[in-house]
């Protein structure tokens, strides 16, 4: 958890909690599963380079009729994104969550520091959040801290080289391409220092993993473990999704994540409700206004706009 040392007496709760984070957990639909059919986000598809290729990962550009993560309808500059922020916080009031998820690894990409930059500048009081895969964290630390992220994911599927091996097919790390075991221990080091990082910055860290029965399904547990050593705040563990070179393994079952997930539950928090939002996703959580048509995203604005009034 952030290290409330840090902050001024004044912005504590009665138990020693940085209120600030606590609003923005309680507004974060990710964070907090009540949160969910109240509060919504928006991802900002700014990053189209990755620096890792995940065996199991097919990222694809001006794809509309799918809704997982990678794909997008289209990469945005910087400028674009904060338009279009503009745009759907104006119509959307109940965005309070800007995210740069992809398509690639955020942290790969300049162009995800220039929008965040952006972001913040003008709409100070959102909450910026970022999905990273953990390579480049380390040395991208203070650039997040810099542009104002204050609740960040990192995908860790394993902390074994010789499993993760298994799942990464090669790394593209300091001007130099690895493979194999080498690839896996020198990502691994990064995501955990990247993680320690982060919780002492005081950022609100979020894993996710990615359950693939053949490789990782009874590793997971030592992964739960060793986040909750490192002051992570809540773990997804989502289902494989079959394609590139995993296309024909079997996707995990439902009971099997329940059961994995169960195991875990001890020590650390569990988000059960992940949809696998796609990297230019906006709205509710399953509610993604972004594959709607126009008609019923205008029936949505109106309604959200009378809340606002109402409220007011």
């Amino acid at each position: 958890m952030p290290d409330t040392d840090k902050i001024p007496e004044e912005c504590h709760d009665e138990n020693g909690v940085d209120l600030d984070v606590m609003r923005k957990i309680s507004e974060h639909p990710c964070y907090n599963k009540e949160a969910q059919h109240k509060y919504g986000r928006i991802h900002l598809a700014v990053a189209p380079k990755c620096n890792i290729q995940c065996n199991y990962c097919d990222r694809k550009f001006d794809c509309v009729n799918e809704s997982r993560p990678g794909v997008t309808s289209e990469v945005l500059t910087p400028q674009e994104a904060l338009e279009k922020t503009r745009n759907v916080l104006k119509d959307y009031p109940f965005i309070k969550v800007v995210a740069v998820a992809g398509p690639g690894d955020p942290l790969a990409n300049d162009e995800t520091f220039e929008t965040l930059e952006l972001i913040k500048k003008e709409f100070p009081d959102v909450t910026l959040c970022l999905s990273t895969n953990g390579l480049a964290l380390p040395d991208k630390i203070d650039d997040l801290l810099r542009v104002g992220v204050s609740t960040l994911t990192v995908t860790l599927n394993a902390i074994d080289p010789e499993i993760q091996a298994k799942i990464v097919d090669h790394i593209a790390y300091k001007g130099k391409s690895y493979t194999g075991v080498e690839a896996a221990e020198i990502l691994i080091h990064n995501q955990l220092e990247g993680i320690k990082m982060a919780v002492e910055a005081g950022l609100v860290v979020k894993i996710n993993t990615v359950l693939i029965a053949e490789i990782n399904k009874d590793h997971i547990l030592e992964v739960a473990k060793k986040v909750r050593e490192l002051g992570v705040f809540i773990m997804n563990i989502m289902p494989l999704i079959c394609q590139a070179k995993f296309a024909d393994m079997e996707a995990p079952s439902e009971k099997q994540r329940k059961d994995v997930q169960a195991i875990c539950e001890p020590y650390v928090q569990q988000m059960r409700h992940c949809r696998q939002c796609r990297s230019d996703a906006y709205g509710l959580l399953g509610k993604d206004l972004s594959q709607m048509s126009e008609e019923r995203r205008n029936v949505i604005k109106m309604e959200s706009i009378k809340k606002k009034e109402h409220e007011e």
